[in-house]
């Protein structure tokens, strides 16, 4: 699992489609961020997403894991910048925070 992973994870969540995420918030092509996200679900041991024709909607197991994942991401932006003040909304919307 890398911090990618999470990041992706995050914006697929927020968009509520895995083709919105890809293309307004990734720059990357969807069958490129389905596969990262079952690359995300395989250490996890289960599904974070059920997906359909309509986006995708949290599983329990996603529901559970949501907070962490935004919680590591936050830790590495505070460690990265080495303050307490890192906006949340710059650390989703920017490759790096």
């Amino acid at each position: 699992m890398e911090l990618r992973h999470l990041r992706y994870f995050v914006a697929v969540v927020e968009e509520g489609s895995l083709t919105t995420a890809a293309e307004r918030r990734l720059n990357t092509s969807q069958p490129s961020l389905s596969r990262q996200i079952r690359d995300l679900e395989y250490p996890v041991g289960a599904e974070l997403l059920s997906r359909s024709v309509r986006g995708v909607e949290l599983t329990a197991a996603g529901k559970a894991f949501l907070d962490h994942a935004r919680l590591a991401l936050m830790q590495r932006c505070r460690a990265r910048s080495g303050t307490q003040g890192c906006a949340t909304d710059n650390l989703l919307k920017r490759r790096e925070c």
